[in-house]
């Protein structure tokens, strides 16, 4: 029986071995990822809450029934009140999921700048585009445009049988966001592939 080649043998002390989830061992969070991250947050939002503003001046509330088709009977406008979440769940629990919203938002600026994943740009995009998405519908939940509900607008449907929840720009940001995640979940290489290969 062989015995085990010595070159299979990690000759690093256990002491100066990185943990994988252990940032202390990275630099400072460049300056640029600030400037990527609040400029997709604050841009994203801003052009949320703007559309809303705009589509609501032009149509007018639901009740008014008015809309307007950029593709007939496939894609237009028409607005809508949300007082749930996504495709209308939980409606009449606002506040919570306002509550979420802000434990949400402050979850992804510590990860990105105490944890430090902001060294990665892409990780840093995604989640500006999502923290964008989270407070452009967090206004709305909170009522600072008149009334506790989420603004949608955005209107598809199929042969008229089939009709998707009118939704945003900001759940646009949050859709965008989240596929960025999982492309980076598929894409990235694990936190110790490299201590992996040493040890080889």
């Amino acid at each position: 029986m062989r015995s085990p080649s010595p070159l299979s043998v990690s000759t690093v002390p256990p002491s100066e071995t990185k943990n994988p989830v252990d940032s202390s061992h990275l630099g400072a969070v460049p300056a640029s990822r600030y400037v990527v991250y609040f400029a997709l947050a604050i841009l994203g939002c801003g052009f949320d809450l703007w559309s809303k503003w705009a589509v609501f001046a032009w149509l007018g509330m639901p009740t008014q029934g008015r809309y307007f088709w950029l593709i007939e009977p496939y894609f237009g406008f028409q607005t809508s009140l949300n007082r749930g979440a996504l495709f209308g769940l939980g409606q009449g629990y606002t506040p919570v999921f306002a509550l979420f919203s802000v434990i949400a938002a402050i979850g992804i600026l510590v990860w990105l700048f105490v944890a430090k994943a902001a060294h990665d740009w892409l990780l840093t995009a995604a989640l500006g585009l999502i923290t964008g998405g989270i407070f452009g519908n967090l206004y709305d939940r909170l009522g600072l445009w008149g009334e506790s509900a989420v603004r949608d607008f955005i209107l598809f449907q199929y042969n008229r049988n089939y009709v998707w929840p009118n939704f945003n720009v900001a759940d646009m940001l949050l859709v965008v966001g989240a596929g960025l995640l999982l492309w980076h979940s598929f894409t990235a290489a694990p936190p110790n592939e490299i201590s992996e290969k040493a040890s080889a």
